[in-house]
């Protein structure tokens, strides 16, 4: 159910999920503004058991207005049902949201409220270690002398509208700022740790036309419809639940777009000398991102990803990075943070024992062995994929 209104909000009640969501903007003059979407709340609460969800996870903005009169409908319902309990649901992203509600259960044991991105995915706490940030660069100018060529044929022109979703650092969004000058590109993630790093940089070049924004990939506050093309590097394997995120890429590209992503495959990084142990480690890697719900054998299975999420004309090609894209030094210095991360922090948290991560340690050192060795070879492959957003 849901109803009409002529503000820039909407307000929906799903009888099958218990769960009343509002979003967009809610700055009405007066109460009589909600009537309607506060009677849709209250017929809805009558109807449910248990619990009922109220899900403001994509509301922009609130005024004390609005604010006060879903909260007394809340209390109301509350005293009149007291089996219910009534679960409030918002974002970090919006700060504001926390500010206003976090007083709710002072009012009544019943209402209960959550910022549900506050562990936002079981991988969260490794790909947003600040101390991985640095190598992130060094990723990224191995990758962009591939990407460079590929993009345009994924349909990267100039004078577009762009999204870089999950953008870390803010580093490809400027290097497509540089060498695809777009009308317009905005640059989303989840890390402040990682928008941070960005803006100083964007500052450090006198950059202030890339718009670095907090959010949810899984929840944007974007509108429907809005950009020519959408980036998602490398962040649909970290997600326990990538075909939200796909959906939500889908939602902000504007028919006739589309949706770039690229992906990996661990268990196909490879070297060379000392080729068994470097693989072994490559296998055990994916086995751990999978116990943390991450899937980094995720590469290959883009195509079916875009086509099941209903994108069209859907082009994928997959690319090598090796230690002879530049200076070997580099290709070794990503190995070393794998290690740092994957080995010392996420091994350890799995409750890996002392002898398995020595023998895993091993891989990632004799990775680094192949990469410097004057006659080795070190390689880690990447799938890039996109589709179009039907017209």
């Amino acid at each position: 159910m849901s109803t009409p209104s002529s503000h820039a909000f909407t307000a929906q009640f799903d009888v099958n999920n218990q769960e009343f969501a509002l979003t967009g903007v809610l700055r009405p003059h007066s109460v009589a503004e909600l009537a309607d979407d506060l009677a849709l709340l209250r017929n809805g609460i009558e109807t449910v058991n248990g619990v009922c969800y109220i899900n403001l996870k994509r509301v922009v903005h609130m005024n004390n207005t609005a604010f006060r009169a879903l909260t007394r409908v809340l209390v109301d319902a509350t005293r009149s049902r007291p089996d219910l309990k009534l679960i409030v649901v918002a974002s970090s992203v919006v700060a504001w949201a926390a500010r206003l509600f976090h007083h709710l259960s002072a009012l009544s044991p019943n209402i209960v409220f959550e910022i549900y991105d506050s562990a936002f995915y079981p991988g969260q706490t490794f790909v947003e270690n600040q101390s991985f940030i640095p190598i992130l660069r060094t990723q990224t100018k191995m990758t962009w002398r591939h990407e460079r060529e590929i993009l345009p044929r994924h349909g990267l022109r100039e004078g577009l509208d762009i999204a870089d979703i999950c953008c870390g650092i803010g580093d490809f969004a400027m290097l497509i700022r540089k060498d695809f000058k777009p009308a317009r590109i905005v640059a989303l993630d989840h890390s402040t740790a990682s928008l941070d790093y960005a803006r100083a940089v964007a500052r450090d070049f006198g950059v202030d036309d890339i718009e670095y924004t907090y959010g949810d990939a899984s929840q944007m506050l974007f509108e429907s419809n809005q950009f020519d093309f959408v980036t998602c590097r490398h962040s649909l394997q970290i997600f326990d639940r990538p075909d939200v995120l796909l959906r939500e890429l889908y939602r902000i590209c504007k028919p006739g777009g589309r949706v770039y992503i690229t992906n990996e495959k661990n268990s196909h990084c490879l070297g060379e000398p000392r080729a068994d142990t470097i693989q072994w480690t490559y296998n055990e890697v994916a086995k751990l991102f999978s116990h943390f719900d991450m899937d980094v054998e995720m590469g290959p299975k883009g195509r079916r990803m875009l086509l099941d999420a209903g994108f069209t004309d859907v082009k994928m090609e997959s690319f090598m990075v090796t230690n002879l894209d530049g200076d070997p030094q580099d290709f070794a210095d990503i190995i070393t943070a794998w290690q740092n991360v994957y080995a010392d922090e996420m091994a350890v948290r799995r409750g890996d024992s002392a002898d398995f991560i020595e023998q895993f340690k091993q891989g990632f050192q004799d990775h680094i062995f192949a990469a410097l060795h004057p006659r080795g070879y070190a390689g880690w492959p990447i799938w890039a994929s996109s589709g179009q957003k039907p017209l």
